[in-house]
Order: structure tokens, then sequence, then C-alpha cells
């Protein structure tokens, strides 16, 4: 018998060669790669336009939306004297506000959500009837170094803000003492009501007049109502508002009185309490939930009251967040991570039948296999976007399952090499699944599962020999 050439020993050697195949499977698993990441980047891209898509519904309908005040606002007359030697001295007067928070804040506000569909995308939108009450205390402006004379009682205004003004389905009801006050919107609180008004003064033959600028809180749109006091004797603090409120996904609250209870409940099963501050109380169930909040000014960054502009409400704010549980992007995403193991556990299952029942798998059809394993996570995309993830993970899983076991029989010696091979893939499915479940445990279960995994590969290869000819 002849003898075999270089080139039929070295390709026999490539086709027993352990070590080549395990080269091989490799590459083949960083090839697998490619597609994993394109899988990925379909997945954002899904999420995105899910998002733009609930934007768009929200803008149509109205924004989310924030309620501050109301804000009590006094103009004054503010002086300076500037000495000009011989020229003799200069009175620069200017108009200032002053800004005054209530002393008690109490708002009761009733959600009506509803959902608005486009495509299979959802966005939750809501419906709100607002009552607020509160209570001022007489401005003093003593302590504000501001002499009563220059206080102008006439031009005195409460102002209101709301984040987005196309939300107010209803007129506000605006109530001073028992009696109603005329209101007007405005998407510039600050700028409107007249800031920035300048007097003159002559001595000794100089004229200055106080450079105009405007003045506003944190806040720049919302309602506007003139209080028409002419003296401090027409003070009166008792101030409430009705308000019918359209809205999407977020209803905040800014805690502007130096006690603030604020009270939220809706036929909504999923809130989520978002912003500052928690509920002091809640009860949620699947017909509704009821919130409270107590907010006390010392919980607060901003003051009481406070004069000029440059002062920020802000930064403790609160409320409720309607959810739509569609968390299938970010499950999705998370189990997609998980392809390079599988991937990979998949391979070696194959490999080490291979070893030990000397069984001959081409290279060709473990690309097969991975293509199988890498178009699941498109299978579990386009699926939970209709059905759910955890429905949509059952049925893609099943669907490869099955058709990477029936392929199996092409290659695999035995019905009992399809079933343990097949049980396995199951397992590491099953696995995947009760990971992205418990999400606070899926470290410690991923990493003790994965030492199970390596210890049963150790056991399963610990009587093969590497090195011997024919393995």
């Amino acid at each position: 018998m002849e003898a075999p050439n270089v080139f039929e020993r070295l390709n026999n050697w490539i086709k027993e060669s352990v070590t080549i195949k395990l080269i091989s499977i490799g590459i083949l698993v960083l090839i697998l790669m490619i597609p994993s990441s394109w899988i990925e980047s379909l997945i954002y891209e899904r999420q995105s336009r899910a998002e733009s898509v609930i934007n768009e519904i929200a803008s149509k309908w109205s924004g989310e939306q924030t309620i501050t005040g109301p804000v009590l606002v006094i103009p004054f007359t503010k002086r300076e004297k500037i000495d000009k030697g011989k020229e003799g001295i200069e009175i620069r007067e200017w108009e200032e506000k002053a800004f005054f928070l209530p002393e008690q804040l109490s708002v009761e506000s009733k959600v009506e959500p509803q959902i608005l569909h486009r495509g299979i995308f959802e966005a939750a939108v809501y419906e709100s009837q607002i009552a607020v009450s509160s209570e001022f205390s007489k401005p003093d402006f003593e302590k504000l170094g501001v002499e009563e004379k220059d206080v102008l009682w006439k031009d005195a205004h409460l102002i209101m803000g709301i984040t987005d003004l196309r939300g107010i389905s209803k007129n506000p009801a605006l109530m001073l003492g028992g009696a109603a006050l005329p209101c007007e919107p405005s998407s510039q609180i600050g700028l409107s009501v007249q800031s920035g008004r300048s007097t003159t003064d002559t001595y000794d033959n100089s004229t200055a007049v106080a450079p105009a600028y405007p003045q506003s809180p944190a806040f720049e749109n919302g309602v506007i109502a003139d209080l028409n006091w002419e003296k401090a004797d027409d003070f009166s603090n008792a101030v409430s508002v009705k308000l019918g409120l359209k809205g999407s996904t977020l209803l905040y609250f800014v805690p502007v009185g130096k006690t603030t209870h604020v009270k939220v409940e809706g036929p909504w099963a999923s809130p989520s309490f978002a912003g500052n501050f928690l509920p002091s109380n809640r009860d949620v169930s699947e017909t509704g939930f009821k919130a409270s909040w107590d907010v006390l000014h010392y919980n607060r960054p901003f003051s009481q009251q406070w004069v000029g502009d440059g002062h920020k409400i802000s930064g403790s704010e609160f409320g409720v967040k309607l959810l739509i549980p569609v968390d299938q992007y970010q499950k999705s995403m998370r189990t997609a991570k998980y392809s390079k193991l599988i991937i990979l556990l998949t391979f070696i299952a194959l490999f080490m039948v291979e070893i030990l029942r000397k069984v001959r798998i081409h290279p060709f059809q473990y690309i097969l296999v991975g293509a199988a394993l890498t178009i699941y996570y498109s299978l579990l995309l386009s699926f939970s976007e209709h059905v759910g993830y955890n429905w949509a993970y059952l049925v893609a899983s099943l669907a490869t399952v099955i058709l990477v076991s029936l392929y199996s029989i092409s290659f695999l010696d035995s019905k009992k090499l399809v079933v343990i091979f097949s049980f396995l893939m199951t397992f590491f499915y099953i696995f995947i699944f009760v990971i992205i479940q418990l999400q606070d445990y899926s470290l410690l279960l991923g990493s003790i599962g994965l030492f199970l995994i390596i210890g049963l590969i150790m056991y399963a290869s610990k009587n093969i020999s590497w090195y011997k000819e024919g393995n």
C-alpha cells in the first residue's frame, strides 16, 4: 500500500486534530458575534422608535405637567442715591418685585388615565381635576427694608405655574377670600406683568432712568390674576384654585407652602411615585392608587420669600408617573447580552458529543445551529412587541429548540443524544429566563449556575486523553 503523501497526512491531521477543531469553533463563535451585535442594534432602534412615537402622541395631547403655586407677587419702588460730587446727587428709581409663598398649601387631584394607541405602541395620558387651597400671611415689607409708601399694592398679582398650557381643559376658577378673580394664561409670566417700569426724578439738573429687566421665578408658563388691591388693608389671605388639566405620563407638584399636603388618586394599577419625595401614605391595588405627601419648608431648597429675579423654585418636585408595563425592550436587550453565552455553551455541548461519541459534525452544521440561535433574538423582539416578553420568550425558545433538535437528527447518531441535546438547550433558555426575572439575584444565580456548568463539563471530560492519537 502506498504511503500517504504530505498533503494527505496534513489533511487527515486537520480532520482529526482536537486543537484545530477547538480553534475553528472559536472562530465560528467570533463570527456569530457580528449578527448578535446587529440584533442589539435592532433592539435599540425599536426602543427608540417606541419612545419617539410615545412622545409624538403625548405632544399632540399635552406634555408632562408640573404645578407650581400659587405665588403672590407684589411690586415695589426701589431707590438708590448716587453722589456725583459737584454734579449733585442722582436718584435712581426702578421697580422690583417681592415674591411670597403661602403658609399652608393643600392640593387634591383626581387623575383619570387613558391609553392612546399608535400602531403597536401605547402612551399613557390623563385628565385630572385639581383643587388647590392656600393661605398667605400678610407680607412684612419692613423686614425687606421697604417703606410702606413704596409698595405698589395696585400692581399685586398671583401667578401659578403650569408646564404645558395646552393641557388646560377648563377655565381655571381662582377665588380670593371667596370672590372670583379673572385670570389670563401666559407663556412669559415673569415678562408680562409690568416688570421694567421706570420712574424719573431730577436733582440738581441730573436726571436718571433706572434700567428695566425681567424678574421671574423658575417657571414661565402659567396663569396670572390681578388682585386689584388699592392699599395694604385690602389684603386677603385665602386663595383657592380649581383646575381641569390634561397631561401625559407625569403629574408633578412643587411644595411651595410652608407646610404642603398633596393627595393624588386615580384608577391606575401601576403608578410610580417619582420626584424628590416619596409619599407619606400610599395604597396601590389592581383597581387604582391613592397617595399623599406632607412636605415642610425645611425639606426644600428655596426660601419662603425673596426679592428680585434669579431665585429658582426647583429641586423639590414630586408626584406620580403613570407607567405602562412595556419592559420588553429592556428585557430583550438583557437577554440578547446572553447570546454569546448560549452559543458558546451549545457549541461546547456539540463538541463534547463529538469527542465522547466519535460523531463528526461539520463546521457548516455548527454555523447553521449558530444562525438559529441568533435569529432567536429577532423572534423574541418581534413577538414581544405584540404579546409581551414572557409569552414571546416561550414561543421563541420552543421554536428554536424544536428547530435545532430536528436538525440535530441529521448528525447525531441516536435519538437518545438528540433528547439529551434538546434537554440541554431547554435548560439553557430556562436558566437565562430565571436570571432575567430575578433582577436582584441575577448576578448571584448566574455565577452559581455557570460554576456548576463548568463543573459538569470538567466531570464529562475527565476521562478524555486529549493528546492520545485519534482523539
